[in-house]
This record gives structure tokens, C-alpha cells and sequence, in this order.
């Protein structure tokens, strides 16, 4: 099979993205997450015998190229001190889904904050946004913060808690087996 044809998998079209040595081991080396270090790029070159500046330049190739989809922290947010986390639901008028949103993404202690397809009346939410606390109690004090500061009261919602942690890590690329990265 020619390496650079598009395939179908999981109902999306791949891409197989072959990788010269020097990506191959820049990306292997990033896969553990980067180096907690004042110059972790400065870092990566020792380990790949690159300078500093073109690891950053083959960092940035590989993002534009799409090998690298984003490069971003992994938090573990109790080694951190926060105790409780919960996502919370809100069943928002789609006209206003977009301001809604902007609003709850300006707060410091929303993590992540995106809009999905509601799921019939069962599951009638469209609009996503996790919170962290040190405890339950805080994080329903930050949702009661949000309902009076973007105006919500009459938005249903639900606050969901997690119960148990899964397993936290950067994303994997690739193994030790390919020369190849997959674009999906």
C-alpha cells in the first residue's frame, strides 16, 4: 500500500505521514511530555543532538504538517490539591450557545469548555465546562459564581462529579515499530 494514501478507519479518512530520523526521534522524545525544566526545548536538543532552535523549528513543522495535532499540559489536578472536579451540563438555547460560552471561558478555574449535539430529550445539554476545587463544596460555589455572573438562572444544568481518576498521559504518536505517523 502506498504509504502517503489516504485510508478509511473508524469512519475517518487517514493519512500515513512518513518521518525522517530526526522526527521520529524528536516525536518519541515529546511522547513522555516535556521536560520539567526551565528550557525543555534546550533539553530535547541534548537528547536528539539538535540545537535548541531547530528542535523548536521541527516542533513547528511537525504541528503545520499535522503530525502534531496540539502540544499542550497533561494537569493532574489532585497531586495540585484540588480534591474534586465536575463537569457541568447546561441545556443552552443554541442561539446563545456561543456567547454562553465565551462567558464561561473567561473564568480561571474553567479548564475546558466546548459545545456538543444534544442527545434527545434524554440528554437535551449542548454546552460542556469542567471545574476543579479543592472540594465538592467549592466547586457548586464557583457554578453558583457562574449562574450570577453570566445570567444562567433560567439555563437547566446539571453538575457532574467524578468519582474515579482514569489514567492521565500525553498523546502517543507512534511506536518504536513504525517510521510512520497516522493524520486522522
Amino acid at each position: 500500500m502506498d504509504m502517503n494514501s489516504p485510508q478509511q478507519r473508524f469512519g475517518r479518512t487517514e493519512l500515513r505521514v512518513p518521518l525522517s530520523e530526526a522526527d521520529f526521534a524528536l516525536v518519541g522524545a515529546i511522547q513522555g511530555g516535556l521536560p520539567l525544566v526551565p528550557r525543555p526545548f534546550a533539553q530535547l536538543a541534548a537528547q536528539t543532538g539538535e540545537s535548541e532552535e531547530a528542535v523548536i523549528g521541527r516542533l513547528r513543522s511537525l504541528l503545520e504538517r499535522g503530525v502534531i495535532k496540539r502540544m499542550g499540559a497533561v494537569v493532574r489536578h489532585r497531586e495540585l490539591g484540588y480534591g474534586a472536579n465536575a463537569m457541568v451540563v447546561w441545556d443552552v438555547p443554541d442561539d446563545q450557545v456561543g456567547e454562553l460560552g465565551r462567558c464561561l471561558s473567561r473564568f480561571e478555574f474553567i479548564t475546558l469548555c466546548y459545545r456538543r449535539p444534544r442527545q434527545g430529550a434524554e440528554w437535551p445539554y449542548n454546552l460542556f465546562c469542567m471545574i476543579h476545587g479543592r472540594d465538592r463544596e467549592a466547586v457548586e460555589g464557583k457554578v453558583r459564581q457562574l449562574v450570577q455572573c453570566c445570567r444562567l438562572e433560567s439555563i437547566p444544568h446539571a453538575l457532574l462529579f467524578s468519582r474515579r481518576r482514569f489514567k492521565q498521559r500525553g498523546a502517543r504518536y507512534h511506536d518504536a515499530a513504525q517510521r510512520e505517523t497516522v493524520i486522522s
